[in-house]
């Protein structure tokens, strides 16, 4: 008995639900909800404010990327008077974004995350900039950026093809710069033209210009001593992956954490110049010189004038792997006894274009230190996302 009655409770229900269903659909009104429930689901703000978002993007031809790279390594030298002659590191660990807005203009944030926290050191902003990039001849780049000097500066640390950069950059393109600029990775705050002029015929252009006026004090800093670094390049690439061009840099260093009785605070000028080649093919080459004017600004007795250079070349891609070399100089004082040499051969196993290992052996002749002759090698992760 109580099974009949169950089951036809039950039956009762379905009927008048599916009959409340067909009065619905059939209304040209439709049923409005009970406004003192307090359970029934609503709209969600946040959909609505992430399709507005997507419209206003759309609407303005935007595009977003994120991604990052990390590079590991483990290196080892015989170098005499070392607190340590071996060492694992994480040499970068990097995230940015990037993208298009309104079709002409291009935007980069890119953070360095690794490094112990403190002042140029831990968590910090690298670039941050927009550039409009309406015309191929003119294109204005504004913000925190690579200087416009060199070919290997603007390059990403994956594509250098060594453990690090040459020397000519470190030392003279503002990495750990010998005027005693705090590290800087090569960028600076300001504001740059460049452009490329006469189209050949297999899609490359011939002449390439680059003009930027920049605050003189790295990254991260405003200016200390009213006077912008005027940096500019020109080149020329008669054929399809070569390019031969000239960069001067009129520029002006104040050291910020002076703490004598002067008012003004000691700078150093900043006057460079420097010729670089490269082709980049399936075989690959680059060289590059730099001469320099401007003594450290934290030893008066520093020597003003330097210089360094150096070559690299690389084997074509077989298998996956590729072989490197590279001889790379620079003279503290401009004079053959303070000549560093380092020479240098990596191999490199592709996995693919965004994962590959490197293995680096140097030889350095240093005559400006204790133990000229030493031996390091290394061993590099790469990995890109």
């Amino acid at each position: 008995m109580k099974k009949t009655i169950l089951l036809l409770a039950f039956g009762l229900l379905i009927t008048a639900t599916l009959r409340a269903e067909v009065i619905s659909a059939e209304s040209e009104t439709p049923i409005e909800p009970d406004s003192t429930a307090t359970n029934e689901p609503q709209t969600s703000s946040f959909a609505t404010a992430y399709n507005a978002v997507q419209d206003a993007l759309a609407s303005t031809g935007s595009d977003i990327k994120f991604g990052g790279y990390i590079i590991g390594s483990y290196k080892y030298n015989d170098q005499e008077g070392q607190k340590s002659n071996s060492t694992f590191d994480l040499r970068l660990v990097r995230l940015y974004v990037d993208g298009h807005a309104f079709k002409d203009f291009y935007y980069k944030l890119q953070l360095q995350v690794n490094g112990q926290p403190g002042e140029d050191k831990g968590a910090r902003i690298v670039d941050a900039f927009v550039e409009w990039q309406k015309f191929k001849e003119l294109r204005v780049k504004l913000g925190q950026f690579k200087r416009s000097f060199g070919f290997e500066n603007p390059m990403n640390p994956l594509d250098v093809g060594f453990g690090a950069y040459s020397q000519a950059t470190t030392k003279l393109i503002g990495f750990s710069d010998r005027v005693g600029e705090h590290a800087c990775n090569g960028r600076d705050v300001g504001v740059q033209l460049q452009g490329d002029f006469f189209p050949m015929s297999d899609g490359h252009r011939f002449l390439h210009y680059q003009v930027g006026f920049f605050n003189g004090q790295g990254v991260n800093h405003t200016d200390k001593d009213n006077f912008k670094d005027l940096i500019g390049g020109l080149w020329i690439s008669p054929v399809k992956g070569m390019r031969i061009g000239g960069f001067g840099w009129n520029g002006k260093y104040t050291y910020e954490k002076y703490s004598g009785a002067e008012n003004t605070l000691p700078s150093t000028d900043r006057i460079r110049w420097g010729l670089s080649a490269e082709y980049m093919g399936d075989w690959q080459v680059r060289g590059e010189y730099v001469w320099s004017k401007g003594r450290c600004v934290t030893n008066a007795a520093a020597p003003e004038h330097a210089d360094a250079w150096y070559i690299q070349g690389a084997f074509p891609r077989h298998n996956g792997f590729q072989l490197s070399t590279r001889w790379d100089c620079y003279r503290y004082n401009q004079s053959w006894n303070s000549l560093k040499q380092i020479y240098e051969v990596a191999l490199t196993y592709y996995f693919n274009k965004n994962l590959f290992i490197q293995a680096e052996y140097d030889y350095t002749h240093d005559k400006t230190s204790n133990d000229r002759n030493y031996n390091s090698v290394g061993v590099q992760v790469y990995c890109r996302f």
